[in-house]
Parts: C-alpha cells; sequence; structure tokens
C-alpha cells in the first residue's frame, strides 16, 4: 500500500489542488453580492427669465378752447374722460351773464373740441356748443324758409340723424370725419363723407351750416 501511494504522489496531489480550488469557488459563488445605494442628486432649479411688464401708454391730454360767456377764454389742457363741466371750470367757471340752460355740462369732450358757452338773450352764438341744447325760437342760424339751419361743426349724431337722407349711419360717419379732419370750412364739403353725394348735398343744402 505504501508503495502504491509513493508510486501515485503526484496524481494525488493534483487531485488534492483541484478539490481545494472547486470548494473555494463553491463557497466564493455562495456569498451574497455587495448591495448596490443609489444616492438621489437634489434636482438643481432651472433659472427663469422674469416677466416682461407690459407697457400701457398714457392717453394724451385733451386740447379743449373754451370760448363766449366764462371769464378766461383760452385752450386748456384736460384729462382724457373729461366733460364740458371740467373745461367750464378750467375756465374759471361761467360769466354773469352766461346762459348755462342752454350748455349740455354732463357731455364728454374730444380733443381739438371747442366749447362755447352761449350768453343769456344771444340769439346766434358765433360757435354753438356740441351737444347743447336743441334751438329755442329765434335761436341759431335759420333758412330762409324759417327753419333753423343744422351746424355740421357742432351738431350731435342726433340732430344730424334727423336730416332727410342722413340716418345713423351717416350722422355718425360725419362726426367721425370732423373728429378727424377738423371742423367743414363750407356746407358742401359734407360730400366728403362716404355716403353724401349730390343728390343727398341737394336735399341738405337749406338744411345745414358751416360757418
Amino acid at each position: 500500500m505504501s508503495g502504491w501511494l509513493e508510486k501515485n504522489r503526484g496524481y494525488i496531489l493534483i487531485v488534492l489542488v483541484c478539490l481545494i480550488l472547486m470548494g473555494g469557488t463553491f463557497i466564493l459563488a455562495r456569498r451574497p453580492a455587495p448591495e448596490t445605494i443609489l444616492v438621489a442628486t437634489p434636482a438643481v432649479p432651472t433659472p427663469t427669465s422674469p416677466p416682461t411688464p407690459t407697457v400701457t401708454p398714457t392717453p394724451a391730454p385733451l386740447r379743449v378752447y373754451v370760448s363766449g360767456a366764462v371769464r378766461t377764454p383760452d385752450v386748456y389742457l384736460l384729462p382724457p374722460g373729461s366733460i364740458v363741466k371740467d373745461a367750464l371750470q378750467a375756465a374759471g367757471g361761467p360769466a354773469d351773464d352766461a346762459d348755462l340752460d342752454r350748455v349740455n355740462l354732463a357731455l364728454a369732450l374730444c380733443d381739438q373740441q371747442q366749447v362755447y358757452v352761449p350768453r343769456v338773450g344771444e340769439a346766434t352764438p358765433a360757435a354753438p356748443l356740441p351737444g347743447a341744447a336743441p334751438p329755442r325760437a329765434g335761436d341759431g342760424t335759420t333758412s330762409a324758409g324759417g327753419k333753423v339751419k343744422v351746424n355740421l361743426n357742432t351738431a350731435t349724431v342726433e340732430q344730424l340723424d334727423a336730416l332727410p337722407g342722413v340716418g345713423p349711419v351717416i350722422a355718425q360717419r360725419i362726426v367721425d370725419y370732423r373728429q378727424a379732419n377738423g371742423p367743414f370750412a363750407a356746407p358742401e364739403d359734407v360730400m366728403n363723407v362716404t355716403g353724401i353725394g349730390p343728390a343727398t348735398y341737394d336735399e341738405l343744402r337749406d338744411l345745414i351750416t358751416a360757418p
């Protein structure tokens, strides 16, 4: 037996080494793998641009000429949304002989408007106030037939609408035209308004005026 061991010692050593290696591999394979720990990275906030402020244009002041029976006639700058009463106060108030019954103090003003305050007993104001009360007997410019002529530069939409062949749409166009282009220089200039031709003007010739 000892002789056999001596003869096969090399093989036995090889077998023992293989067994040792296989056992080590088996032990390593059964060991649990190390746990992987995930660390959350905090989110970095993205910088945002501040909102662009909305620019609101400042409304231009109203240039209003106040004349007639006021204490200080002149051109005044009034804030948008002003009414005739504001213009009257800017001119120092009405004169002692002002006829305020013929003035619409609540009328809204527009740029480049003239506010004329008539005097008591004044039969024909040089420039009647836009939106003033309808002319009474003996007031205003009269036609040959005794009818009161409508002043194209001062009449309201309602007064223009009452004219033959006009109507509310064209009446508004007349007001828009004089606000955009200034007062009418002559009655026939009304034909520059869209919708008023020679035939309509012939109906209006004796009913309108534009001093």
